[in-house]
Parts: structure tokens; C-alpha cells; sequence
């Protein structure tokens, strides 16, 4: 374990990026699709690497949430539009490695808040969800977003949200919820949207790398 948590906190610096680090989608169960938009994350390393000059690898992985491959990430993506179950080892599995320094980011793609919020309780029974409010340093840096998270496809007129879990001062998961970061993230041929838009969701995914990495 000692091991575990010295690697990560050297992934945590952007001056530590000697060789590749590498993020990675994760794979459920439950029957959600936990495989939708898969030219997003690739498409946001591309970014970061060009605009916050990264050094992350191009090829994204794929980790099942009860591997003890998920400790080879420092940054998880989470997607799907429906149900999302985890069974007590996936649990511990990634409880354990959200508290050695893992981050999870779930981008709600439509209909998979009430599933993957009660999941994500069992990860964490003690804490609750938290809204970020608009004066976080994820949306100050090193892009602006005063209001918060941008809209990128409207689904049903509300407003996005940005909610947490924060262990010990730290934020571990960031779920974005009415907000569709990933569509905005995939090629523009598949949501056909303008580039104002993409480039929107690309620097709010830039602001989401960056606190990551640096905190």
C-alpha cells in the first residue's frame, strides 16, 4: 500500500510526468452502457496534452471496477445512460483505490443519477454528496466558468451540476450531472455540435484534469 500511494502522489505533479501516465474509462455491470462516447476521453487527452502540455498517453484503457489494474490510473472517466450495480469486493476494491489517491469523474450521459449516486454511497457510507458552488478552483482554473458548469445537450431543462465526495478535504469522485461533458468531448461528427460548444466542454474537462493532477 505504501507503494501505491508513493506512485500516485508522483502522478499528482505535473512535473512528475517523466514517462506516460495513462487514464482510463471504467467498465460496470448493471446493464448501462458503460462504453458510450469512446472517442471522449481520447479526445480531452488530445486537448490537455496540446493545451495544458500534458504528457498522458493517447491510448485510453479500460478497467473493470473490482481490478487491481485500476491502481495503474490516476484518472478514471465513468459514462453510461442507465443502471450501474457493484457488488462489495468492486466496493472495497474502489474505495481503496479512490483513498490512495485515485480520482473518479462520472459525466452523467442521461438517466444514470439515481444508480450510480446510491453506488457511489456504498463507497462511501459516511460521507454525503456536496455541490460545488461556482467560486471552486475547478471552474476558475486554468479556464474561467463563472456560472459553473456549461450546458452542452439539454435534456430535461434543468440546471448542470457539478456534485462530490470529498474524503478528508480531498475531492475523490466528481459526478457532472445535466450537463453531457462527453458529448461535448466526442468527435463533432457524432453530436454534431459547434465548435463554441465542443470547445466549452474541452476546457471545463481541461479545468477537471488540471485540479486533479494538482491536488
Amino acid at each position: 500500500m505504501k507503494r501505491v500511494i508513493v506512485i500516485f502522489l508522483m502522478l499528482m505533479s505535473f512535473s512528475a510526468f517523466s514517462q506516460k501516465t495513462q487514464v482510463a474509462v471504467l467498465r460496470y455491470r448493471g446493464g448501462g452502457d458503460w462504453y458510450s462516447n469512446p472517442t471522449s476521453l481520447p479526445n480531452l487527452v488530445k486537448y490537455c496534452n496540446q493545451s495544458l502540455k500534458t504528457d498522458i498517453n493517447i491510448d485510453v484503457a479500460v478497467v473493470d471496477v473490482g481490478s487491481p489494474d485500476i491502481f495503474n490510473y490516476p484518472f478514471i472517466h465513468m459514462t453510461g445512460h442507465g443502471n450501474v450495480v457493484f457488488d462489495e469486493e468492486e466496493v472495497r476494491n474502489l474505495r481503496n483505490y479512490l483513498l490512495a489517491g485515485g480520482f473518479l469523474h462520472i459525466d452523467d450521459n442521461y438517466g444514470m443519477k439515481d444508480f450510480v449516486m446510491a453506488q457511489i454511497q456504498k463507497v462511501f457510507p459516511e460521507l454525503q454528496w456536496v455541490e460545488l458552488p461556482y467560486t471552486h478552483e475547478i471552474f476558475q482554473t486554468p479556464y474561467s466558468f463563472p456560472d459553473g458548469l456549461p450546458k452542452i445537450h439539454e435534456h430535461d431543462n434543468k440546471s448542470p451540476q457539478a456534485l462530490a465526495m470529498i474524503y478528508q478535504g480531498r475531492m475523490v469522485c466528481l459526478f457532472t450531472y445535466e450537463c453531457d461533458l462527453g458529448d461535448g468531448w466526442e468527435d463533432q461528427r457524432v453530436h454534431h455540435d459547434s465548435e463554441e460548444t465542443r470547445l466549452k466542454a474541452l476546457k471545463m474537462g481541461a479545468n477537471i484534469v488540471q485540479y486533479v493532477f494538482s491536488n
